[in-house]
């Protein structure tokens, strides 16, 4: 128990650090926000250690802060570029490096992330906090995707699903709703293409559902 406590106690002081850090660039009321955000997510977890429910929040709300700062710095980048007087080619290839750099920052805080709510949360928790971030859009897709064709294989509902979860992945990083439902728009594509492929008219599938769904509100 004390290991515990010492642990937990230590995570304390490397968050603070790091939020003290992030509080020096971000605006307060945003920090606030960000507080506010995790704590929502981590009420959907039913914890129930408030010792740990206040390291998680601090987790996800020091992610929030980071992301905002590397998305801003990376816009700033942009912006500079587009304003100087360099040649339309060399202002691309100077935006593409900024993005790239910038991608590359961000996959790194990622990794980190997902081993910091890890260290606390169990994988199942952790993928709550994941649809927590992202509005609960996989969960959601996945079950519109069964209940709109039945008759899906295991191979075609793993697939489906593993899609969703790599849209996710990426769209965790998103830095507003727009950006966040744009990746989960791309990779719905690609599953509608995927069951196309394999004889479904999804049209025709779609309003089979739909009337399956008006037939049970008669019920």
């Amino acid at each position: 128990m004390l290991i515990k406590r010492l642990s937990i106690g230590v995570l304390f002081v490397a968050l603070a650090f790091g939020t003290a850090s992030a509080q020096q660039y971000l605006d307060p009321e945003y920090i606030k926000v960000t507080k506010e955000r995790g704590a929502k997510i981590v009420d959907g977890l039913e914890l129930n250690d408030p010792a740990k429910e206040e390291a998680v929040t601090e987790i996800i709300a020091k992610q929030y802060q980071n992301l905002s700062k590397l998305q801003d710095e990376r816009d700033a980048k942009i912006e500079d570029v587009k304003k100087s007087d360099l040649a339309k080619d060399k202002q691309d290839k100077k935006i593409e490096k900024a993005k790239a750099k910038s991608e590359k920052s961000i996959d790194k805080l990622h990794k980190s992330y997902v081993k910091q709510l890890s260290s606390q949360l169990t994988e199942e928790q952790v993928d709550g906090v994941k649809d927590g971030m992202t509005y609960g859009v996989l969960p959601k897709t996945y079950k519109a995707f069964l209940e709109m064709i039945p008759t899906l294989s295991k191979e075609e509902q793993d697939y489906i699903y593993n899609n969703l979860k790599e849209a996710r992945e990426h769209a965790m990083d998103g830095g507003s709703s727009k950006e966040k439902h744009a990746w989960f728009g791309k990779y719905k594509g690609r599953i509608n293409n995927y069951l196309s492929a394999r004889g479904y008219d999804l049209e025709k599938e779609r309003d089979g559902w739909y009337q399956r769904i008006e037939e049970a509100k008669k019920k």
